[in-house]
């Protein structure tokens, strides 16, 4: 067998899923993932630090959203620094050819309260490096805690949305509606009841 695969993490992830499905997360192995990509344990571990990683290891897309935050234009406020970021997950990330990987991916996480709470720490996360990424923008820490959460909610959402179809919208575009919705009724909550909103 050939050293290097040039597609090997996909497999591996791909073949993560299939097993994941059948047989449930705690009962696949890293052998029993590897085996179905047809590579060694040992290809497997230059990927991944264990199994968990297959549904985890996307740092790369954090990194992404918070420095492309960072970098929109200093004029953008804090939610249009943000879809600027979520066009760029659009574009790199949440992409038509993935579609079905990530929806899948979270079927796998839902039948797991391990990965459940696992995917709910990595959300946190996020949470803090926008919170971080806004207030190097010199937005105020009340301000970029509020934007922060209220953007997660718009992904969550706009998630959602795109992940029912199987093909047609943007997920940029998706994102940049949900933020306009949860801005919209943030507006609309913080009309209709302005003494819970100042406390």
């Amino acid at each position: 067998m050939a050293r290097w695969e040039p597609d090997s993490a996909e497999r591996l992830a791909r073949a993560a899923l299939d097993l994941f499905a059948e047989r449930g997360y705690e009962n696949t192995t890293v052998i029993d993932i590897a085996l179905r990509a047809g590579l060694t344990k040992s290809t497997f571990f230059r990927h991944f630090q264990d199994k968990r990683e297959v549904l985890f290891g996307n740092e790369s897309m954090y990194e992404l959203i918070v420095t492309t935050t960072a970098a929109a234009l200093a004029e953008a406020t804090p939610f249009e620094a943000v879809q600027h970021a979520l066009d760029a997950a659009a574009a790199s990330v949440f992409t038509p050819a993935r579609r079905e990987f990530i929806v899948r991916r979270a079927e796998v996480i839902a039948a797991t309260p391990e990965l459940r709470e696992r995917e709910a720490l990595k959300e946190l996360g996020l949470i803090e490096l926008l919170v971080g990424a806004l207030r190097r923008r010199g937005v105020p820490d009340v301000a970029a805690r509020v934007a922060a959460e209220l953007s997660s909610l718009a992904t969550k959402i706009a998630y959602e949305r795109w992940s029912a179809i199987s093909e047609g919208e943007d997920f940029g575009l998706a994102a940049g509606s949900a933020l306009d919705e949860v801005r919209a009724a943030s507006v609309r909550w913080s009309t209709l009841f302005p003494a819970a909103a100042d406390k």
